[in-house]
């Protein structure tokens, strides 16, 4: 079969390279899976670069989020077992953490429902408790992470404030449903925050970017408001004043959404029967804004670390699987 492979930690588009190796064998608990569709994470691009938390012995297939199908032809949601990544034909995954694949939702669609919006519900409802008719402001809105947040938000009744960088971005965050879209290339962004709640400010703010937004979520974050971290897409991670945090009144909520597989994964489970649901009604629905063959996988990864994507890129194996 043909499988992306990092012999070296670096930029995608240097380090992956596509190559004819063995299908994987399942480990005990396992199951092969044939690649429908691989959803590309900012994980992913980390991974490549040697820069993420969890590193896979060299050489690995990077792809952490899949659908793919069983050998009895159940489509399924899966979290690679690494080294054995979903940027190729075939895959391997714990056999008890597969998720049914909504029939609703296309392949690409199906593999990017699952980390992004599984954060971003965790994020908003059990971290931060989000209420119908508060107001959320989301950074990076236009992006995977951002626009599951944006979609999660509207269907729970809130005001969605997207922050994007670049008016194609604007453009998308306006489509996604954003009630309110700040560019914050050519705008103030707490100015303009403060602006579009009365100078009350938001109360749930969700930022996968970190840095600079961290520091403008402070600033217009309300009275008793929740500010949710999920990551640090811009490279740079915050050491907040907690005097601030005292002084205004607010919360500070860290989520990694991986731990709840281990401590309660139960959890995950009626997280995902929700997110089916929604998506059975129309509620939300992953914006997949590309979708490549397989020998695209190495630039479209190294475009998501780049950071001029929006939605979700999805890498789609073309013509079914080879030996």
């Amino acid at each position: 079969m043909q499988a992306w492979q990092v012999h070296e930690n670096g930029e995608p588009s240097e380090v992956m390279r596509l190559e004819d190796v063995e299908r994987p064998t399942p480990g005990d608990g396992q199951v092969l899976l044939r690649v429908r569709a691989a959803n590309i994470n900012f994980p992913d691009v980390l991974m490549v670069r040697g820069h993420y938390q969890v590193r896979p012995p060299l050489p690995f297939t990077p792809g952490v989020e899949i659908c793919g199908e069983t050998e009895d032809g159940r489509r399924v949601i899966a979290n690679p077992a690494l080294p054995y990544g979903g940027f190729a034909e075939y895959a391997v995954a714990d056999a008890a953490a597969l998720l049914p694949a909504p029939e609703s939702l296309d392949d690409a669609e199906a593999a990017a429902l699952h980390i992004g919006y599984q954060t971003g519900w965790f994020g908003l409802h059990r971290r931060a408790h989000l209420e119908a008719g508060e107001t959320l402001l989301v950074h990076a809105a236009a992006g995977g992470v951002g626009s599951a947040a944006v979609q999660l938000g509207k269907a729970a009744g809130a005001r969605v404030i997207g922050v994007v960088g670049g008016a194609e971005k604007a453009a998308v965050a306006r489509e996604l449903g954003c009630d309110v879209v700040i560019d914050r290339r050519a705008q103030d962004v707490v100015g303009a925050v403060k602006e579009a709640t009365g100078g009350r400010g938001a109360d749930v703010i969700y930022d996968p970017v970190g840095g600079e937004a961290y520091t403008q979520s402070t600033k217009v974050v309300a009275f008793e408001g929740r500010i949710v971290v999920v990551g640090f897409a811009s490279g740079s991670i915050p050491s907040p004043a907690l005097n601030h945090a005292l002084v205004k009144n607010y919360t500070i909520l860290g989520l990694h959404w991986g731990l709840y597989n281990t401590k309660n994964p139960k959890l995950v489970q009626h997280c995902h029967e929700q997110l089916t649901d929604l998506a059975a009604r129309g509620a939300i629905r992953p914006l997949v804004s590309e979708r490549v063959p397989l020998d695209g996988a190495a630039a479209a990864v190294q475009r998501v670390g780049d950071g001029v994507t929006t939605g979700r890129v999805a890498v789609v194996p073309q013509n079914g699987a080879t030996a």
